[in-house]
């Protein structure tokens, strides 16, 4: 030791007194001495259950030699003591940075920065540990420096369990441990982290054993801020039960350390990792219409490791009440999906006010994805929603807002099945539904059965190239049967299903001519099969036409013939290398095709009126319709163009240049009958899209154009339009779409792109049928189970400067016309503009909107204004729908942790009815 050691010769460490020594040699003999007298029982010597293991010891501190009959005096000590059995299942290990002392007077061991302790699965780390080798106790503590700062909190951990306190003192043989200023961290599911952990603080802990902690004025938050949470729950007295429960007194919420009166005079929080069984707390409010209302109110179970069950009740005095069950099931690398039931009894004023009324809805939502690898020949898949017509309309719930504006509601459920050996067979069977909200109009097709059997080359080989007109024959087969029903929502029936199949097989070959001309050579033959047919006769006392239903099988066949030709042109204008543009190329696809079919005129039958006959099919109105009366020819061309550039890349370490699409698809077709004596030309159909601004803006038009004129009732007569005084062609319908979407990142740098993470199997949205997008506005769910996983993936350490330099937005827009005029109506059909769009002021202020404009009928669309603001461990949203049909707004604030997520705030107006 050097002088400036020796003028010290006292450290002063909390309130240990170490005393410098220089014996060093002379330590470890009195040591290894002190150790044998201890632990000798009889002529046997027994293993040190502690051992002493040090690292990097800088400045040792050491006693002073110890006399030799202080030593037998403490062995004597020791034997009577050792005389009990001893209670140390296991060794004790430990070491410190700056040293280890052991004090045979105390019967303890100093540890000073950055100690250890491991015994089993106990681990204890500290800045200092205090261990009291005859009691099998330790005492762990901070240090603390001459600016009064504390730092190296002990961090005690057995098994899973961590405790970070201010201190602690632990016994190894009862395990039993009295911890002061504990904080620890539950995850309410595997891998939750931030703002869904619970975090238990308490100023005294006693630990009973390894299940179960007594707490004292405790605090529990999920606030990532561990040292000034924004809010916890104070609880005087606690028992915590680790990854399972915490069971308190009296209990009530402070937020900012301001205490509020929600209170409790005894409560319980489960803290069971992963998904639990639980209560699904209401929202409660009142409505002139309704009256006073519970909503939501509900009831979670957790159904195995691939299911769980969702059940809420909503309620309302005046009699009104809606139930909805909703379950999601997965199966990683097999399945997942959802089956979501919605039932809603509405009673509107009073019984025996003109307003009366009591209307019944439902909806049924089920979605089914099968896992690509579970099955390679087989899959199954569903998408289902139907129910009321007036559903979404007249629901109380606010989450259906944005479906008020879908029409249509429809479902698929299908099963397909492939069986791969040649020649490989395609099967499915699969149920389809459509309904139009406005007219209740229901089509179902249940079922339909599909089948194909692959091409097959009958003078190739399989493997083989196939060239020329007789090596690429072929034919396949397809099946398609079907029983189809139209009814309504409201009287739905079965009693007008259609059943029908048809059986068809292609024949085809193609070959070049002339090396840039395609030609191809084919037919087909249908065979189409009925369950009924119909049968027409004239009543000449009502002078009507009767139609009777002829029940039995039936059936009918035809054939065409086919033939097409095209080729495929190709043409470039070059600017030059160095010019920004430098080339422009377009590609143009002419075909030109003929067309046969005979006249079936024998599956047609006759019926007079007044001694006029009337021909007519009994097939007409069956599922796959007549065959044709008259024989088919006619000449079909078509033209589809495709428009590029090539421009220089803004990129400089770009090697090539950038294509660009100028129109990517321009097609012009029309037709020309040879058996018909007038009207022999087709209107002339022209379609085209492109993708513009990087393909932020996306257009899609179409038209068509006539080139015969129209009479004074509107139609079509043999004359051209030019003859008749007009254009050379008659535009009769246009339609264009155009779809545009930017963003604040349209304008930065583009950032790496980010690693996909692979889905929670349970991470599952239903689909409601509705826009993908918020055109439409955006519905909350606010009691949804998994309503807030977005809110909890937020980071909790969001930099907020004073000055942002960046501030996310983005916006959609959507512009739809349709125009008619094929009797000179000179209409717009339907003609709207829509919007929608989000900013981020702060890094935890957004604000959002999305209305419309009706060009039409001269109307804003369905309007809605959204603010939320993210305040760390809460979240809070105002939704208003400030005009309309749908006027409303919503309000909710709520803790946005799932562990406490019924901790909340909610307040809502309903729609004027």
């Amino acid at each position: 030791m050097n002088s400036k050691s020796r003028a010290k010769p006292f450290t002063k460490i909390g309130h240990i007194a170490l005393q410098s020594n220089k014996h060093f040699p002379l330590f470890f003999l009195l040591l290894i001495t002190s150790i044998i007298s201890l632990y000798a029982q009889e002529d046997q010597l027994v293993t040190l259950p502690i051992k002493a293991v040090t690292d990097s010891i800088t400045a040792p501190l050491f006693p002073p030699p110890v006399a030799k009959d202080s030593i037998e005096r403490d062995s004597t000590i020791t034997d009577s003591l050792n005389k009990k059995p001893a209670l140390l299942l296991d060794q004790i290990t430990y070491k410190a940075k700056d040293y280890v002392k052991l004090s045979q007077k105390d019967q303890k061991i100093y540890l000073y920065n950055e100690a250890e302790i491991h015994y089993q699965d106990t681990e204890l780390k500290a800045g200092v540990i205090i261990m009291d080798y005859i009691k099998n106790e330790v005492y762990a503590g901070r240090l603390r420096d001459s600016l009064g700062n504390y730092s190296q909190l002990p961090y005690f951990k057995q098994g899973s369990n961590v405790v970070i306190p201010d201190s602690i003192r632990f016994n190894f043989d009862t395990q039993k441990a009295l911890i002061w200023n504990s904080r620890t961290e539950q995850q309410a599911a595997a891998g939750a982290l931030g703002s869904d952990a619970m975090k238990v603080y308490a100023d005294i802990t006693k630990k009973e054993n390894d299940s179960v902690y007594f707490l004292k004025e405790g605090k529990l938050t999920t606030s990532a801020d561990t040292i000034n949470p924004d809010y916890y729950i104070r609880i005087r007295k606690a028992k915590f039960v680790p990854k399972k429960k915490v069971i308190a007194g009296y209990s009530n919420l402070y937020i900012a350390d301001v205490p509020t009166p929600i209170a409790l005079p005894f409560a319980y929080f489960p803290l069971t990792v992963g998904r639990t069984a639980g209560v699904m707390m209401p929202t409660y409010g009142s409505d002139p219409d309704t009256g006073y209302f519970l909503q939501d109110l509900g009831y979670y179970i957790p159904i195995g490791e691939v299911a769980d069950l969702t059940v809420n009740g909503s309620f309302y005095t005046n009699g009104s009440y809606g139930v909805r069950g909703q379950s999601v099931y997965a199966k990683r690398y097999k399945y997942r999906g959802n089956v979501n039931i919605r039932y809603e009894n509405q009673v509107n004023s009073q019984k025996g006010f003109s307003k009366y009324s009591n209307n019944t809805n439902y909806n049924i939502q089920i979605s089914h994805s099968q896992d690509t690898k579970a099955s390679p020949n087989s899959r199954f898949s569903a998408s289902v929603n139907l129910g009321s017509s007036s559903y979404y309309k007249e629901s109380l719930q606010q989450q259906n807002l944005p479906n008020t504006q879908n029409n249509t509601l429809s479902s698929s459920i299908s099963y397909s099945k492939t069986f791969p050996a040649y020649p490989s067979v395609n099967m499915s069977l699969s149920a389809t539904h459509s309904q139009n909200t406005n007219t209740e109009v229901v089509n179902l097709t249940l079922p339909t059965l599909q089948a194909s059997m692959e091409r097959i080359y009958p003078f190739a080989k399989r493997d083989g190239i196939k060239k020329g007109l007789i090596q690429n024959i072929n034919f396949q087969y397809d099946l398609n049967a079907r029983n189809s029903v139209v009814t309504d929502s409201e009287n739905f029936s079965f009693a007008n299903s259609k059943i029908g199949a048809k059986h068809k097989i292609p024949i085809s070959t193609n070959f070049k001519v002339a090396k840039y001309f395609s030609v191809s050579l084919g037919g087909s033959y249908e065979d189409v099969w009925s369950l009924d047919t119909y049968k027409k006769s004239y009543d000449v006392d009502s002078q009507s036409v009767v139609i009777d239903t002829v029940s039995g099988f039936d059936r009918f066949n035809k054939y065409n013939l086919s033939a097409s030709i095209g080729t495929t042109l190709y043409g470039t204008y070059d600017f030059g290398e160095d010019k920004k543009i430098q080339a422009i190329r377009h590609v143009m696809r002419p075909s030109l095709s003929y067309g046969y079919a005979p006249s079936f005129e024998q599956f047609y039958d006759e019926y007079d009126i007044d001694g006029k006959p009337i021909q007519y099919s009994r097939f007409e109105g069956t599922l796959f319709g007549k065959p044709s009366l008259g024989k088919s020819n006619s000449l079909s061309f078509s033209l589809a163009n495709t428009l590029e550039a090539k421009v220089t890349d803004k990129d400089s370490t770009a090697t090539e240049a950038k294509k660009i699409p100028i129109l990517s698809n321009f097609n012009i077709s029309t037709g020309y009958n040879l058996e018909s004596d007038s009207l022999k030309l087709s209107p002339l159909s022209v379609n085209g899209g492109t993708n513009i601004l990087d393909n932020k803006m996306s257009i899609n038009f179409s038209a068509g154009l006539d080139p015969y004129a129209i009479d004074n009732n509107g139609s079509r007569i043999n004359t051209f339009n030019i003859d008749n005084g007009g254009s050379l062609l008659r535009l009769t319908r246009a339609n264009i779409n155009v779809g545009y979407s930017i963003d604040s990142k349209t304008f930065g740098k583009k950032d790496d792109e980010e690693k996909e993470e692979e889905p929670d199997p349970f991470d599952y949205v239903a689909s409601s049928g509705g826009r993908t997008d918020d055109l439409f506005g955006k519905g909350d769910d606010f009691n949804s189970p998994r309503s807030r996983e977005d809110d909890e993936k937020k980071g909790e350490d969001v930099d907020n400067p004073i000055y942002g330099t960046k501030i996310p937005w983005n916006f959609r827009l959507a512009y739809s016309a349709s125009y008619a005029n094929s009797a000179r109506q000179n209409e717009f059909s339907s003609h709207s503009l829509m919007f929608s769009g989000d900013i981020e002021l702060s890094p935890r202020w957004k604000v959002g909107g999305s209305s419309g404009y009706d060009f039409k009928n001269q109307g804003f669309t369905l309007t809605q204004l959204r603010f939320e603001r993210d305040l760390k461990s809460f979240t809070m949203r105002f939704n208003w729908t400030p005009f309309g049909t749908y006027k409303r707004w919503y309000f909710f604030i709520g803790i946005k942790s799932s562990i406490l997520k019924d901790l909340k705030w909610e307040n809502r107006s309903q729609r004027v009815r």
